[in-house]
């Protein structure tokens, strides 16, 4: 019966479904000398998180206190990338209006029409995509077909 409890906690614990407390009772399994001899693969594992969990870094880190150059390059950076936006914001001249309305729509429609186009293309060639999802479903028939037979041959 604890056997089986364990078994089950095991999967739970593959799928990630357990509780903080379900893994203490993994773990205190685990750390005893009576593990199945079919579990014996996850016991090294659970050595190594008891053994992982006590470890600690001890080696000092060592902070940079003085100013370096590379900082004060990014603000004389960012001050003349400031400088030129103002200038070249104050210099602004018309990019270019339409005074005839159906000249516009013309000018739109065109457009739009050219990247309806290459949109189009581009579209039509992802269009194996959907050939794999219908792979993709079929593998699930698959799981399930191995679900089944675990359940059959578990008891």
């Amino acid at each position: 019966m604890v056997l089986n409890n364990i078994e089950k906690l095991l999967e739970k614990y593959e799928n990630g479904e357990t509780s903080i407390k379900e893994e203490h009772v993994l773990k205190n399994y685990f750390k005893s000398d009576t593990v199945a001899p079919h579990l014996e693969m996850y016991k090294p594992m659970f050595d190594y998180f008891l053994v992982n969990k006590e470890e600690q870094y001890t080696k000092d880190v060592p902070l940079k206190t003085k100013p370096s150059i590379y900082k004060w390059i990014s603000v004389a950076a960012v001050a003349v990338l400031l400088l030129g936006v103002y200038f070249t914001s104050s210099n602004r001249q018309d990019l270019g209006t339409y005074n005839d309305p159906q000249i516009a729509f013309n000018d739109f429609s065109n457009s739009m029409e050219l990247i309806s186009k290459q949109f189009n293309k581009g579209a039509s060639t992802v269009g194996y995509l959907e050939e794999v999802n219908k792979g993709t479903s079929t593998l699930g028939y698959l799981n399930e077909i191995e679900n089944t037979t675990r359940i059959i041959f578990k008891k």
